[in-house]
């Protein structure tokens, strides 16, 4: 008699053997008896109707929400890309023991730069980065401590669920069964206890999700490729078997179709649930943009709204109006499933930009109380909303989404002003023209407090997301003194106002770049490089793992989140952009400004919360360090008081003591050391 454990078991060899087309066909007839039923019942559900939510919950205690989301430092993993559990050296485990070896399949040593960068062929490494390269949960859950003593309390987690069978969706964004875990990866039960493991050490986990679209689950008539054509719906073949399966199983709901083809759970299967209309080629045209598929992956019908393109605009008459499909209670269900079974604490809602603003408001709502009922009372919910900060304020404003990430110009400023080629902003104007401008009052977006955009705006730079940019590359990948600055660039991610996230990598100083002339194609893949080495390490290095708690980045990050732990200002305050001056002369402050096109100065800010200020500032000239006066508080910080400098990316300079004079009001004299990041208080 099989036991339940056994058929897990079963289950998971079975797809790691697909995954390398080693099946015996006689040990495939067994396994696939067992999947299906004949042996056993499947331990992953086919269809909703088998969830017991009631039975899920009863009588567990779920993990509560944080008072703010303010108060987290997010970290961003590719899950492929992250750990694969072999590597040895460099860093410690959960409970803080170094990992030593090698030992049996430990067996991958830490990177050294002068002996590993550009070791691996390039053309071969590429295509290594192309296809899965073997991150797991298993490896993921062991460096959990790294990432506890790195300062992260929430990891948002690439999308983990189960992509269409012999796909390169590495990714995780081509789903093929959303109630289970791509075997790739691992099981379900594995993720499960990820998420237990990383509570127990106070880290929250967010999972990357998608209600847009699923995997490429169905041909089109011909196995043909369509495109979208003035809302033309297209004839369709069948669901496929297999990626590249040109539509073999029958298009309808068939619960007992190959658990490995077409869509999972077995409502999805409804042809009602697709839009059919081909792939959106006018990524702005409206409602191409909506109804189209996301290149070859294909388009959920959320639901019926107004498509008339000069109503596009109206997005309350839009939300009123809206009509949700069967399709789009469905996928919210699976959501409150996950909830339920893994105890997550907030969602990464992919593509928001391309789904009806009702759709989004109906998600929201239906998650938001579903996580409420549980005692998850600030479940979060980030959209990945392209298209502007005014678009993305309104809609976070009408959907009820948390937060927004993906805007555009936040990582363009946040880097390019870093680099000297972008002004930060100046509070005397009106214009949204610099980073910290887009962290003020805002008429035109109707928000009338400082503390608005604090929580409700997640901010990163370094991520694959990067919106009209052909060839991507990370902050450290266009030159090389980009690496030196980064300790400015993570100090101004981690103590300005918004949710801050490190995208994996960075704190190991990832320099990945598309540096291709003409082809763009796959250009992510190049910001996508393993932590763990394998056959695509970053640096063009292979076999060579980057878990270094040395590294000097990593121990910056860690420093400052410490810091930003201690000094509830650093998370709450409200955010002042301060004027500097040379001199110290009264009316020789000014905010600083580009000089013929670059900007190689000091930027300084202040946090303000309760009568406490911390003064924060940062040196964009990676030459030399710089002396300047800047302005503080004259009420908080009269002539007189004194400053401790309670930070400094420079050695010798922590603690030092600054007094302050009556110079423009109230200001002080420091030193920000090259490239470098500082903090008073």
């Amino acid at each position: 008699m099989i036991t339940a454990y056994d058929h897990d078991a079963v289950f998971y060899v079975y797809c790691r053997l697909r995954i390398h087309r080693s099946v015996n066909p006689k040990i495939s007839a067994f396994m696939k008896a067992v999947i299906k039923g004949e042996v056993i019942e499947r331990a992953v559900e086919r269809s909703l109707r088998e969830i017991d939510f009631a039975k899920l919950v009863a009588g567990k205690r779920f993990y509560p929400s944080p008072a703010t989301w303010e108060d987290e430092v997010l970290y961003f993993l590719f899950l492929d890309r992250f750990s694969d559990g072999r590597e040895f050296g460099g860093f410690s485990d959960n409970e803080g023991n170094p990992v030593t070896g090698p030992l049996g399949e430990r067996n991958t040593p830490l990177f050294v730069q002068e002996r590993d960068a550009g070791s691996a062929e390039r053309q071969a490494w590429f295509e290594a980065g192309r296809d899965w390269c073997g991150g797991s949960i298993a490896g993921m859950k062991e460096k959990l401590g790294y990432l506890k003593r790195l300062g992260i309390s929430a990891v948002w987690i690439s999308p983990v669920f189960r992509q269409v069978t012999d796909s390169c969706d590495y990714h995780g964004y081509g789903i093929q069964n959303f109630l289970d875990v791509d075997p790739h990866f691992g099981t379900r039960e594995e993720l499960k206890d990820f998420v237990e493991a990383a509570h127990a050490l106070g880290i929250r986990v967010i999972f990357d999700i998608i209600i847009n679209h699923a995997g490429d689950v169905f041909a089109y008539e011909g196995n043909l490729q369509r495109v979208y054509e003035n809302g033309r719906e297209w004839p369709v073949q069948g669901y496929r078997s297999r990626s590249g399966d040109p539509g073999s199983l029958p298009f309808g709901v068939d619960e007992d179709m190959d658990f490995e083809g077409a869509v999972w759970p077995v409502e999805l299967q409804h042809e009602r649930t697709w839009t059919r209309h081909g792939e959106i080629r006018n990524w702005d045209g409206f409602p191409e943009f909506l109804d189209g598929d996301f290149c070859t992956l294909k388009d959920v019908n959320l639901g019926e709204g107004l498509k008339d393109p000069c109503l596009a605009w109206d997005l309350q008459r839009r939300i009123r109006e809206f009509s949700p499909s069967q399709a789009l209670k469905d996928l919210s269900a699976v959501y409150q499933f996950w909830i339920a079974y893994a105890d997550i604490d907030g969602y990464r809602l992919d593509t928001v930009k391309h789904m009806e603003p009702g759709a989004v408001r109906y998600f929201a709502t239906a998650v938001h109380e579903f996580a409420e009922s549980l005692g998850k009372e600030n479940f979060y919910i980030i959209g990945e909303i392209t298209g502007g900060r005014g678009y993305a304020a309104s809609i976070l404003d009408n959907t009820g989404l948390d937060a927004a990430l993906g805007i555009n110009d936040i990582p363009d400023k946040l880097e390019f002003m870093i680099k000297g080629w972008r002004s930060p902003g100046n509070p005397d104007t009106e214009d949204q023209e610099g980073y910290f401008d887009l962290f003020r009052n805002s008429l035109l977006d109707n928000k009338y407090t400082r503390q608005w955009y604090g929580s409700h705006i997640v901010t990163m730079f370094d991520d694959h997301d990067q919106v009209g940019v052909k060839h991507k590359f990370r902050f450290v990948g266009d030159a090389p003194q980009s690496e030196l600055l980064l300790p400015a660039v993570l100090g101004v991610n981690l103590a300005t106002a918004g949710i801050p996230c490190i995208y994996y990598g960075t704190e190991q100083a990832f320099d990945g770049a598309d540096c291709r002339r003409g082809d763009d194609a796959y250009s992510d893949v190049f910001l996508r490089e393993c932590m763990f080495g394998g056959r695509f390490g970053s640096r063009q290095s292979t076999e060579r793992h980057f878990f270094n708690e040395e590294h000097p980045v990593y121990r910056f990050i860690s420093d400052v989140t410490a810091l930003r732990r201690q000094r509830i200002e650093l998370r709450r305050g409200r955010q002042y952009m301060r004027q500097v001056s040379a001199t110290g002369n009264d009316g020789d402050f000014y905010y600083p400004q580009l000089i013929d096109g670059t900007m190689h100065w000091i930027v300084a800010w202040s946090r303000i919360f309760a009568g406490r200020e911390s003064l924060c500032a940062v040196n964009t000239d990676a030459a030399q360090p710089l002396s300047v006066y800047i302005v503080v508080d004259s009420t908080i910080h009269p002539p007189g008081s004194i400053l401790r400098c309670l930070y400094s990316s420079a050695e010798g300079q922590q603690h030092d003591d600054v007094a302050v004079e009556a110079r423009q009001g109230s200001s002080v004299r420091i030193t920000v050391p090259a490239a470098g990041f500082v903090v008073y208080a």
